[in-house]
């Protein structure tokens, strides 16, 4: 079937594929999606979420890679993506009908958006279009950033168009609030033209890498942030952790692991503080996520947002400790998990990129211009042919 067959279905049945900066694995899911634009209207039919193998993981993460490395995990994650995707076409043949088209974001292994200093920018996702399409039989959408980027945006966050379509409401403005490796906001707001989002900081990538770290590998991050809960704060690294001049910077603004990396942000803060306990440096790393997130909620988003709700997905969602820190330094805000309005938590990414999508094969436009400070509206994504 030819992608203009496909626009003009009246229901399109699609994958969405995610792997986020945390190096999971694959999140996947299969939905149904109806229209385009603000009348579109989305079922997620089912989802599954397949994790990496430790080495590939690994690989991943490496903050270092040569082009031979990127050239090969380019096609392997092809592959990693190519299975999960054929699991939900599976399904969908089960249930007796046709995957119409797949999404996928794939893995960033470079991002380095606009600035006032740099004469470059540039961002690159791996996880190869073809081998999908080559498996599956089915168009590809992928590469989503680099039309934002190439009219003069960030590239990031790309989430927010799918978070005012699934959770924007006329009579209030909800906090779309996501912590993967990278935490990002949105602000839904009852009007289009008024949405605010940006990335936070840090998310899970400093307490995974710190747990990776301390533990000498034999951890992969901190289950339902136990670790933090037992420990104490260490003020001084705290605040070492909080100087970042990411923070200060007024959106529109995104980052990623070349910015708040083992690397860049953490092995030599670690190694100079070796003197404390591995609770209490995770504790102090898990509360600089948190109080990054909400001092930017305070700077950027409550003076200018009469807000009541805040909706929580990614893997941070599932940390108690991030959760209850939040709920504590945020009173006023009614803060509840994806989950209980019916879309998982670790769903919530590969929901919006099918949805960005969809967005492609309609040749709507699905960037925020005044999210990601682009100079206009633009379809985004490349097209893969089956």
């Amino acid at each position: 079937m030819n992608i203009q067959a496909i626009r003009n279905k009246q229901a399109r049945f699609a994958v969405g594929l995610m792997s986020g900066t945390s190096c999971d694995g694959v999140d996947a899911v299969l939905v149904r999606i109806k229209g385009t634009g603000p009348g579109l209207a989305i079922k997620l039919i089912s989802h599954k979420s397949f994790p990496y193998e430790t080495e590939l993981r690994n690989r991943l993460l490496s903050e270092q890679m040569s082009s031979r490395d990127v050239c090969l995990l380019n096609f392997e994650l092809g592959d990693c993506l190519a299975e999960a995707a054929q699991s939900m076409v599976d399904i969908a043949d089960d249930n007796g009908t046709e995957v119409d088209f797949i999404s996928a974001h794939g893995h960033t292994v470079g991002h380095y958006p606009p600035t006032s200093s740099q004469a470059h920018f540039g961002t690159l996702q791996i996880g190869e279009s073809a081998v999908i399409a080559q498996r599956t039989k089915k168009p590809v959408v992928s590469d989503f950033r680099v039309r934002d980027m190439a009219a003069g945006g960030q590239g990031a966050p790309l989430v927010p168009y799918a978070d005012w379509l699934l959770f924007h409401k006329k009579e209030r403005t909800t906090v779309c609030l996501n912590i993967g490796g990278i935490a990002n906001i949105t602000v839904v707001t009852p009007k289009f033209k008024d949405i605010l989002a940006f990335d936070t900081g840090p998310g899970n990538i400093i307490i995974d890498g710190t747990v990776r770290i301390l533990s000498r590998g034999s951890r992969a991050f901190d289950e339902n942030g136990e670790a933090a809960r037992r420990g104490k704060i260490i003020p001084e690294f705290l605040e070492y952790l909080l100087s970042d001049s990411y923070f200060s910077k007024p959106p529109p603004k995104s980052t990623g692991r070349e910015h708040f990396g083992v690397n860049a942000y953490l092995r030599d803060a670690l190694a100079s503080r070796r003197d404390h306990s591995y609770e209490n440096m995770v504790a102090t790393v898990t509360r600089a996520t948190t109080q990054s997130i909400v001092e930017s909620y305070k700077r950027y988003v409550e003076p200018k947002h009469n807000v009541s709700h805040m909706v929580v997905g990614g893997g941070g969602a599932m940390n108690s400790t991030i959760m209850l820190s939040l709920q504590k330094a945020l009173p006023k805000l009614q803060i509840y998990i994806s989950d209980r309005i019916g879309i998982s938590h670790n769903a919530r990414e590969a929901v919006a990129f099918s949805i960005l999508g969809n967005e492609t094969i309609c040749g709507t436009p699905a960037n925020v211009p005044q999210a990601t400070g682009a100079s206009e509206a633009v379809v985004l994504g490349k097209i893969t042919p089956a």
